[in-house]
């Protein structure tokens, strides 16, 4: 037995490691947690009111404040399914152990959340309970939504309260065991769901803790732009590099130089934030689109430049796969084609010449200027393709934009071919996708 002793003491050390190497992985700060300073509750800030409507808008009515924060937390997107009655729900969430439905979100009592109290929906945004204690799976952001106050949650039930009731009930999840365990949420909130609200950084700005309460608390910018963990939470350690959700590739915005939005002036970014195109930086398209148009848009100017103050302030994270976009157009298609895939150029010269021109600037539409874009510059060139798969309508304040879909007109070797032909003529790098690439994002949603 004394012999043991030591064996037992070196498994107990292996295991303490492991345990802490595992909860390192898994476990990370919080969100603001790389901006350091102090952080205080609310009560107990001066530095003027990060939460709820901007000062233009405070003395609207609760309904209008409420419509303003839906708007700014984004829930009309994945609350309503294509082509389908705003805030109905149905929208499919494709993941890889199943599908999950977003439920109607309508005062309707029998599919919708009428029957919810103040309570039931606080529970719900803050720590992902439905009305009869039923866990929510965490595509609802309630881990992020925790961050957001009371008041503002409770403004946007008001909000939600007002629209005409639509009896819409959600289609059945599809999710396999034990994923279609709803209990086990309860297990992966007391991990990662700190159920707690956001707190200002007593060291930082005015302008800088309403960035943070927008991005983090409302906006929830991290769900799509940051990686995962291994417990399928956010790794805050790589926050804002960049992930791929549904077939799209939500791009780095940190400030790094070349994969992110380190080049872009902050009008660059104000202007793609408020319109969804920046001159020479990209059109925004897929999800980022409807955020644009259904939330990001309908912002003031004085909060889409906080949201702005807040991303100049996070850490850079590189992204080696991304080189740093070309920046100068396309030599004249007659003189310069030696693409070495006429196929993909053949598709081109039919479909997306017309738009976008052979040097890649579109001299009658701004939107279609392919040069400079993150998208023709990433070598996966998933987006390219996802934009000529799917098409894309956009509606702003300003302009309507329209992209025919391709995706029944044009195979997948079609598609591929063209994909990789703009990503080699206009990019930094050029893509190599197949038949197969093109198959998967057709399934992705």
């Amino acid at each position: 037995m004394i012999r043991s002793h030591p064996v037992l003491f070196g498994l107990a050390t292996v295991l303490v490691i492991a345990i802490g190497i595992a909860g390192y992985i898994v476990l990370g700060p919080g969100a603001t947690d790389f901006a350091g300073g102090h952080r205080v509750a609310l009560a107990s800030y001066s530095g003027g009111n990060p939460i709820g409507v901007p000062e233009e808008l405070k003395s609207s009515t609760l309904i209008a404040r409420g419509e303003y924060l839906a708007r700014a937390a984004d829930c009309m997107v994945c609350h309503t399914a294509t082509n389908g009655t705003p805030y109905t729900g149905g929208r499919p969430f494709v993941l890889p152990f199943g599908t999950i439905y977003s439920t109607n979100i309508t005062p309707d009592l029998r599919t919708g959340i009428g029957h919810y109290t103040d309570q039931n929906f606080l529970d719900a945004v803050h720590k992902g309970l439905g009305r009869n204690g039923t866990r929510l799976y965490p595509a609802m952001p309630y881990a992020s939504y925790t961050l957001m106050a009371d008041a503002d949650a409770l403004a946007i039930k008001a909000y939600l309260f007002s629209l005409q009731p639509v009896q819409a009930p959600a289609p059945a999840d599809t999710l396999s065991f034990p994923f279609n365990q709803r209990y086990l949420m309860a297990f992966w909130s007391a991990f990662f769901n700190p159920d707690k609200r956001f707190e200002p950084n007593t060291d930082r700005s005015a302008d800088w803790n309403r960035g943070a309460y927008l991005v983090e608390a409302m906006g929830h910018c991290g769900e799509c732009h940051t990686p995962r963990n291994l417990g399928m939470a956010l790794n805050q350690r790589k926050k804002f590099a960049g992930t791929v959700q549904a077939g799209w590739r939500a791009y780095n915005i940190t400030p790094d130089a070349t994969a992110g939005v380190g080049a872009w002036s902050d009008q660059d970014l104000i202007e793609y934030l408020s319109s969804g195109h920046a001159h020479a930086r990209g059109t925004a398209s897929g999800p980022m689109g409807e955020a644009v148009d259904e939330g990001l848009s309908h912002l003031t100017t004085g909060d889409v430049a906080a949201v702005v103050t807040y991303l100049r302030t996070v850490p850079v994270v590189a992204s080696p796969d991304l080189p740093a976009p070309k920046l100068q157009p396309a030599a004249d298609f007659f003189a310069d084609d030696q693409s070495g895939n006429p196929h993909g150029r053949a598709v081109y010269e039919g479909a997306c010449a017309g738009c976008h021109g052979w040097s890649g600037v579109s001299a009658s539409l701004p939107n279609a200027t392919l040069t400079g874009t993150r998208a023709i510059n990433d070598p996966t060139a998933g987006n390219v393709a996802q934009v000529i798969l799917r098409g894309g309508q956009r509606h702003t304040s300003d302009e309507s934009v329209y992209m025919p879909n391709f995706g029944a007109t044009y195979s997948d070797s079609e598609i591929a071919s063209v994909a990789n032909f703009v990503t080699e003529r206009f990019g930094a790098k050029g893509s190599t996708l197949t038949e197969k690439d093109i198959s998967k994002l057709r399934a992705a949603e």
